[in-house]
């Protein structure tokens, strides 16, 4: 299951996404940013999902997730 929520985040942060204990995935958006741009970043973490990114042991860095990512 995918649970989506608008939240105040740093200016910085489009959105991010955290699996729980029991198996969802959770999307946070910043509620502050224009709203193509929040559908952007959700489109940009469901790919994370769909990649699997988030399943099995932890990545290095978010950094380097990213790098990965934005250079297929």
């Amino acid at each position: 299951m995918t649970i989506t929520r608008l939240v105040k985040l740093p200016p910085t942060v489009k959105a991010f996404t955290l699996k729980d204990e029991d198996g969802n995935y959770n999307i946070y958006i910043n509620r502050n940013i224009a709203r193509g741009c929040a559908l952007r970043a959700y489109r940009h973490e469901l790919e994370h999902i769909l990649a699997g990114d988030l399943d099995g042991p932890p990545a290095a860095s978010v950094g380097v997730l990213e790098g990965v990512r934005h250079h297929e």
